[in-house]
């Protein structure tokens, strides 16, 4: 398929610098362009990449002053990265179409629900009394325990496990791997046994709309009650979520993170990657954590945080200049100290 530069501009209302009879039938990253692709520039650092890129068609924002002309055909919007999103997302649904029919090698219990246009790959199983909503899609392996529900337009990838009484909403995609529901991790030790006593988890877990969760990500099921993952949470490949954690409507955790269990995230959150949350504790809304904090109390709205234990970002970056300067000052401080003993000592005398 192609598109020209004049009908893309109208797609994502932005404005054309050049040719809007440019055509393109790819994408390409901008310092990688070849005729024919579009790319897009967000990062400054990449600026200079656009006076020489053979991309014919490349997306910029509308406040980006270029010092030179440049070859491509450009598309000024307001957002570029927001935009060559929905492009791709148009891409993505032409090039992959939604998936259909029932394969002969799935199981489905007579028990269990299947809405309209459904996908069930090749020895995907459907539990007893599961509920799969309408044009949702469950590829090979996956399985869905019994007496779950998944919403509409569910994309359930390869080797996908989902236990019993889970919930999901519209919406969802779970990447390959993923583990909905197992067992929180909840064992009381038993002196008499000299072991640990297994709690039961008897709870579940709920996922609303618009939810989409990484490969091999883990959510547990709560002790009792639920755990819940909300609107709009988009989770990382490896996250860990534990037992009765609330995950706050449009949160973002980077890979390799985790949530030890009862802790609630607020809402629009951003946690970079190998983030460490403690149990137990409430975290407000628009928090931010930059990659390898460590959080073991409660913080409040609109914090921008980093380091272990984590703390606000510029204290931690001077922490961090004035390291690798101890040793020095140790020294200093240690020559001080004995020039300050020699004063005190010729005063007593």
């Amino acid at each position: 398929m192609e598109f020209t530069a004049q009908q893309i501009a109208q797609y994502i209302q932005g404005r054309v610098e050049g040719n809007e009879n440019a055509t393109i039938n790819t994408f390409a990253k901008i310092e990688e362009g070849v005729p024919g692709a579009i790319s897009f520039l967000s990062n400054p650092k990449y600026t200079h990449y656009i006076y020489d890129t053979k991309s014919s068609i490349v997306l910029i924002d509308e406040s980006l002053e270029l010092e030179k002309p440049v070859k491509a055909t450009l598309i000024r919007v307001k957002d570029s990265r927001d935009s060559v999103a929905k492009l791709l997302q148009l891409y993505a649904s032409a090039v992959n179409p939604p998936k259909r029919g029932i394969a002969d090698e799935a199981y489905i219990s007579p028990k269990a629900k299947i809405g309209k246009n459904v996908y069930i790959g090749p020895f995907a199983v459907i539990s007893d009394g599961a509920e799969i909503g309408d044009n949702s899609q469950i590829y090979p392996h996956a399985v869905i325990g019994e007496n779950v529900k998944l919403g509409q337009e569910c994309l359930i990838y390869p080797n996908v496990t989902i236990y019993h009484h889970c919930i999901l909403g519209n919406h969802v995609t779970l990447h390959a791997g993923s583990v909905i529901g197992a067992d929180g991790f909840g064992f009381a030790p038993n002196p008499e046994t000299n072991s640990y006593d297994k709690i039961p988890q008897i709870g579940n877990v709920i996922i609303e709309d618009g939810v989409e969760i990484g490969a091999n990500t883990c959510v547990d099921r709560s002790t009792m009650g639920s755990t819940y993952i909300r609107k709009g949470v988009k989770l990382d490949n490896l996250v860990q979520i534990a037992h009765n954690d609330d995950i706050g409507e449009n949160t973002v955790m980077s890979a390799q993170g985790g949530v030890a269990g009862s802790t609630k995230v607020g809402q629009w959150c951003v946690f970079g990657g190998q983030v460490g949350i403690s149990g137990h504790i409430t975290i407000g809304n628009n928090v931010s954590l930059g990659a390898q904090s460590g959080v073991l109390k409660d913080i409040e709205d609109n914090q921008a945080l980093i380091g272990t234990l984590a703390m606000e970002k510029i204290p931690y970056f001077k922490s961090r200049a004035l390291m690798s300067k101890l040793p020095d000052m140790y020294r200093q401080l240690n020559i001080l100290q004995k020039e300050l003993d020699e004063l005190k000592n010729k005063r007593n005398k």
